[in-house]
């Protein structure tokens, strides 16, 4: 089993509105960035155990528990000029880019906000999180820091 993070600003998509969706699951489109791309397609597997992090709100920070739920599959809001992810080099006979839907499993009994995150850098040592300039929207997570993270909720 692999663990993820993801991140999302929760005035799109929330916890709660995974939480929301028919049977707790939703697609995970949007992604325009190749190396969070790379690691859908490539890495995430069904049953993969995921942080669901708000992000770009006060405070930031890990707020739930997803599951990988599908296989990669393309992201259809490539090919539509409607959509605000629209990419007209992406098709669908040679889709660039790739969506897994996510199934909601729990919310933390508490935010873990980035800040307190941050102050145990020592025994997050490598976490792609709070590595200086990283800002992907997808990224691996260790099994141990994964535990180390869950002990602070």
């Amino acid at each position: 089993m692999n663990y993820w993070l993801i991140k999302s600003e929760p005035e799109d998509f929330s916890i709660e509105d995974l939480a929301n969706a028919p049977n707790r699951t939703e697609h995970w489109d949007g992604v325009r960035n190749y190396q969070a791309r790379n690691f859908m397609r490539d890495d995430m597997k069904i049953g993969d155990r995921v942080f669901f992090y708000h992000s770009n709100c006060k405070p930031p920070g890990i707020v739930g528990l997803c599951e990988v739920a599908s296989a990669p599959y393309p992201d259809h809001t490539a090919f539509d000029a409607n959509c605000k992810y629209f990419d007209p080099k992406s098709n669908p006979e040679e889709p660039r880019w790739v969506m897994v839907d996510m199934k909601f499993l729990r919310r933390l009994k508490r935010m873990i906000p980035l800040q307190e995150i941050k102050q145990h850098s020592d025994a997050l040592d490598g976490f792609a999180l709070i590595r200086r300039g990283n800002r992907l929207s997808i990224m691996p997570v260790s099994k141990e820091h994964w535990d180390f993270l869950l002990s602070l909720e």
